[in-house]
């Protein structure tokens, strides 16, 4: 088949479009195609997210709730368990998840599963592209080899590649349409009919690659170099710490400098699906090449140790009270692991938490986006309480800087905040203790 014929029903949207998952990176750009006029079939094994889409009810923040009711409404969504429905598919997305297992390696259960049920049922003519984050090499060695064995011939009767998704929650300047999308097609035919498609939903740049393993690494490598620059600046703060020194106002000035140099903050730790996983891809699959990443597995150690340097932080604000955690009740403000979302997937919160268990504190959380969660650790349940009783906790902890936080009523309630986020710059009261 040539290409040129697959493009055309693109241009003229007689194409429906399979997503495979429908998590924070699958329902976003199930929205995005459907808003083209294209209509789309999501797939996921949640009965959640199912009954969810097809009652037109959102669960995802970079998701608006009255499109996904509207696109529903008019037939241009659906979501379903059933990989049968991708027979009359012309593109098929895979968007499942990649985390890693409990020796932190790639676990790779979902997209094995997910491409033997696509085997089952793709037909020829068909775009199939990966966009979950993986170690490079994942696209040719994992999604390729069952392909060919059903006797697709790559770049003319399938076309794969791979385009690593770029979702940021909660930002509100860039979201799946408007960032640049980059495509690694197995061959040039698959790079032309992924980049075709592509044009036809989103509003930015479509950058071609030569290969799949180009993408892939390019994706790994923008959230290490966000995970190291990170973990700089959580040992700056450290360092500060010891020498009396604001790592705030440090960046602060640093940021003058009109070249060269990047702002990165501090925190109580890394959260999300990325920025924590996904070097971990790369140190794992560097060890088939006996390479070692050092400096990689040195910034993962550096940002995992900050719930543990926020605990000793508290422990000495208490103690400086003649108070013992033990003895002391904290409030830990926000849970989410960024402003303004609902996503808790590796928030600090969660070890946090736990280390303050193994000191017997006594603790409650207050997040106006996560009403409750899971610990990660632990598996307990834990739910927020209102601050209307901040006052009676000795310690408010704020992990999270959320925009609706009112920090002037928060600072004048509270007996002592540790702020983790800078969220109180500006305000100068003995009450504050800034990490």
């Amino acid at each position: 088949m040539h290409p040129e014929t697959l493009i055309k029903k693109f241009q003229e949207r007689q194409s429906q479009v399979a997503v495979i998952g429908l998590g924070y990176v699958g329902l976003p750009m199930a929205v995005a195609v459907a808003r083209k006029g294209y209509q789309v079939i999501g797939i996921d094994i949640s009965d959640y997210c199912i009954q969810n889409v097809n009652n037109g009810k959102n669960y995802i923040d970079d998701v608006n709730d009255e499109e996904l009711k509207d696109l529903v409404k008019r037939g241009f969504l659906k979501a379903s368990k059933d990989y049968s429905l991708l027979e009359s598919v012309d593109v098929i997305l895979v968007a499942v998840p990649t985390p890693l297992d409990k020796f932190h390696q790639p676990d790779m259960r979902h997209i094995k599963e997910s491409i033997n049920s696509i085997k089952k049922h793709i037909s020829s003519e068909t775009l199939l592209v990966l966009e979950s984050t993986t170690y490079p090499g994942t696209t040719e060695e994992l999604i390729v080899p069952p392909i060919k064995d059903k006797g697709f011939s790559i770049g003319k009767d399938i076309f794969i590649a791979y385009s690593p998704e770029r979702v940021d929650p909660g930002n509100k300047s860039y979201h799946t349409a408007n960032t640049v999308k980059v495509v690694g097609g197995i061959t040039s035919n698959c790079n032309i009919v992924a980049k075709a498609f592509y044009e036809t939903i989103l509003e930015a740049e479509i950058y071609l690659v030569s290969s799949p393993a180009v993408a892939e690494m390019e994706k790994i490598y923008e959230n290490t170099f966000r995970n190291i620059n990170i973990a700089l600046a959580n040992e700056m703060a450290i360092l500060c710490e010891r020498m009396g020194i604001s790592i705030w106002e440090v960046i602060e000035a640093a940021k003058t400098k009109p070249y060269g140099f990047m702002a990165f903050y501090p925190g109580p730790g890394v959260g999300g699906h990325c920025i924590p996983i996904d070097p971990f891809y790369l140190t794992w699959k560097a060890r088939e090449y006996s390479f070692h990443t050092r400096l990689i597995e040195l910034a993962g150690e550096i940002n995992m140790e900050m719930p543990q340097f926020v605990l000793e932080k508290a422990v000495k604000i208490l103690n400086k009270r003649k108070l013992a955690i033990s003895d002391a009740k904290i409030f830990l403000l926000g849970a989410a692991y960024k402003k303004d979302i609902r996503d808790v997937r590796e928030s600090p919160v969660h070890y946090l938490i736990t280390l303050l268990e193994s000191w017997d504190a006594k603790f409650d959380y207050h997040d106006p986006y996560v009403p409750d969660f899971h610990n990660e650790l632990n598996g307990k349940l834990y739910k927020t309480i209102s601050l209307d009783n901040i006052s009676k906790y000795d310690l408010v902890i704020l992990l999270t800087d959320h925009e609706c936080f009112d920090l002037k009523d928060i600072l004048s309630k509270s007996r002592h905040i540790l702020d983790t986020r800078n969220a109180f710059k500006g305000y100068e009261d003995n009450k504050i203790t800034r990490l």
